[in-house]
């Protein structure tokens, strides 16, 4: 008779820790529907491309709406308060073979609808970041520079400098697109320095520049960005050398990181200065597979002072070489400026999900402020060539015969960040997932407005609930989609 009072007060010891727990998962809930509430104004858009090209940034009519979601696959939360780099820009190459395709094959009419699709943030995907080439490359209609002179004559003061070469396809094409995105940003890049200004006397097959032209080829950069200034367009920023440890049978130039420290620091830095030249000096622009190069410039102190970032590409290495360089030089900008596809990887979905791992999420990951594919436009012949590669691609497709532009996988990368992430975002905090097979970054803008991307790697559907600001919504992503959240005021 002494266990009848002790059984009694377990039973209702039992029955007030249950009453407290259901209250405590009733306030829960009530705190997420509260949050949620203060959240009905605000609208989640949701746009979708999926693996074989049949759906390409197509917006879902319906938009989410902010709830709490019990059941899931997977939880992604997103933190607005931890802000990473601030991000620069998107887009691609307007090489002299993209402005050719444009200019050349396109009616106005057509012209008008490409441009508006490639650079109208309402109207298209919102590029708006250039990369230009200094003279020719392996895409352009023929070999040259600003300063070609005749076999054994030079020009050390430049007097025959002339920019005239791109009035007929490049130049006008820019201020049209200009017209459209008058924020738009430029980085320009040289495939060769002038043929008399380098030791092998020819713009092709590697070279270096000769120690007697340093300080006239710093002077070139100088007239390159004053004239394209007198034409109203802004050079934003330069990077020294294209691929400097490439050599081919096409407009290159090797410079070793030893000859691009010194090119910088004693001639480009000074003379940049002496003229007022605030464009930003961008150094290595090559592939993941070489930080020795970029360390050994950013290590002399009087070299770094000029210099703004650290340029990579694609073609070999891994993506996290950014980040190691990030993690020593924490003060220099990573930016991504070139990767391009081509018949060589002819597997859509496999290109969208590489892109998305490397690029999309991979570099921004890894701190780079841009992406910027190759060439903005080739036609179905992957041309007009100069050499180099046979067999790229563009982000576009312009088929010279039947006039036909095919929008490619690179569009459709772009399309996914270029059109919501605004001027001055600043990538967020998120924890990656893509172990758990979906690859995803956040944005948050200048006006407020949120974006995440998402691209399922599974092969079923995830139902992914998302956690930003204490808000919740949740949606079930297809296995193989990518998809673009924007995230309204």
């Amino acid at each position: 008779m002494f266990c009848k009072p002790k059984f009694i007060f377990i039973v209702l010891l039992s029955l007030f820790f249950l009453f407290a727990c259901n209250k405590a998962d009733e306030e829960d809930v009530n705190s997420q529907n509260n949050n949620n509430s203060s959240s009905a104004n605000k609208k989640v858009q949701v746009w979708v491309s999926n693996n074989d090209g049949s759906i390409k940034l197509q917006k879902l009519q319906e938009n989410l709406a902010f709830q709490f979601t019990p059941d899931f696959d997977l939880n992604i939360i997103v933190d607005e308060s931890v802000e990473y780099q601030e991000m620069y820009g998107f887009g691609a190459a307007l090489s002299g073979s993209s402005a050719y395709n444009i200019q050349a094959h396109l009616n106005t009419a057509q012209k008008s609808e490409l441009l508006t699709s490639l650079f109208s943030q309402e109207n298209g995907i919102g590029i708006n970041l250039l990369r230009l080439t200094i003279g020719a490359s392996d895409f352009s209609l023929s070999n040259y520079t600003y300063n070609d002179m005749p076999p054994n004559e030079v020009d050390p003061e430049l007097q025959n400098f002339d920019l005239s070469v791109e009035d007929e396809y490049l130049i006008p094409l820019l201020q049209e697109i200009l017209s459209i995105n008058p924020n738009l940003k430029i980085i320009a890049s040289p495939w060769s320095a002038p043929a008399w200004m380098k030791d092998n006397q020819s713009l092709n097959n590697g070279g270096h520049l000769k120690t007697e032209f340093l300080e006239t080829y710093a002077n070139y950069f100088v007239k390159y960005i004053q004239e394209m200034s007198d034409r109203n367009i802004t050079i934003d920023a330069i990077t020294v050398q294209n691929e400097p440890l490439h050599s081919a049978g096409y407009p290159t130039m090797e410079m070793t990181a030893q000859e691009q420290n010194i090119f910088i620091r004693d001639y480009l830095g000074p003379a940049f200065e002496a003229n007022s030249i605030d464009s930003k000096i961008i150094i290595y622009d090559h592939n993941w597979d070489a930080t020795y190069y970029p360390l050994t410039i950013l290590n002399d102190e009087t070299t770094k002072d000029y210099i703004d970032g650290v340029a990579f590409h694609c073609y070999a290495g891994e993506v996290e070489a950014m980040s190691d360089v990030k993690e020593i030089h924490n003060d220099v900008g990573i930016y991504f400026t070139e990767c391009s596809g081509g018949n060589f990887a002819p597997d859509y979905g496999f290109n969208i999900a590489w892109n998305v791992d490397n690029l999309l999420c991979g570099a921004v990951r890894n701190w780079s402020k841009t992406i910027l594919f190759w060439n903005l436009a080739l036609d179905e012949n992957s041309g007009p060539k100069n050499g180099g590669c046979q067999d790229c691609r563009g982000v576009v497709t312009i088929n010279s015969n039947t006039k036909e532009v095919s929008f490619n996988e690179e569009y459709v990368i772009l399309g996914h960040i270029a059109k919501f992430v605004k001027a001055g975002a600043k990538r967020i905090e998120t924890i990656d997932t893509r172990q758990e097979g979906v690859s995803q970054i956040a944005f948050k803008n200048p006006d407020g407005t949120s974006v995440i991307i998402c691209y399922n790697h599974n092969d079923v559907s995830q139902l992914v609930q998302f956690k930003i600001n204490d808000n919740f919504f949740a949606y079930s992503i297809e296995a193989a989609s990518l998809i673009t959240f924007f995230i309204e005021n």
